[in-house]
């Protein structure tokens, strides 16, 4: 598993690590019962702490993308399509926010913008 870690963004380390581990789940990349590698493996592979990959973990199986079991280790989660489906649905609304608003402050119609996201979606 391959994780990079940017020092040229204000994103947290452990927030890179979740958001990379998620899009590895989503994209199909990582499946049920994958195994994640150990906290101490993965610090040392990335050179980090381990606390901040156990703050990393601790939010991926709190949003429900893997399961630690003592002794085990960790493994991404038997979690339903909806559940994935629903994060892909909240980033996507988050990038459309984002579209909406600089269309919004620059003076671009909706419509434009409609014919715009039609054309990337049609497109392949």
């Amino acid at each position: 598993m391959e994780i990079i870690i940017s020092s040229n963004t204000s994103k947290p380390i452990y927030e890179q690590i979740t958001s990379q581990i998620k899009a590895m789940i989503i994209s199909g990349e990582l499946k049920t019962g994958d195994p994640i590698p150990s906290m101490r493996s993965m610090a040392k592979s990335i050179h980090v702490s381990v606390i901040t990959v156990q703050k990393a973990y601790e939010d991926l199986q709190r949003d429900g993308f893997i399961e630690t079991t003592v002794g085990r280790g960790s493994f991404v989660s038997a979690q339903n399509k909806n559940f994935y489906q629903e994060e892909i649905q909240r980033r996507a609304e988050g990038l459309l926010q984002e579209a909406a608003d600089l269309g919004r402050s620059n003076g671009i119609p909706v419509e434009k913008l409609i014919e715009l996201l039609k054309l990337f979606y049609e497109e392949e």
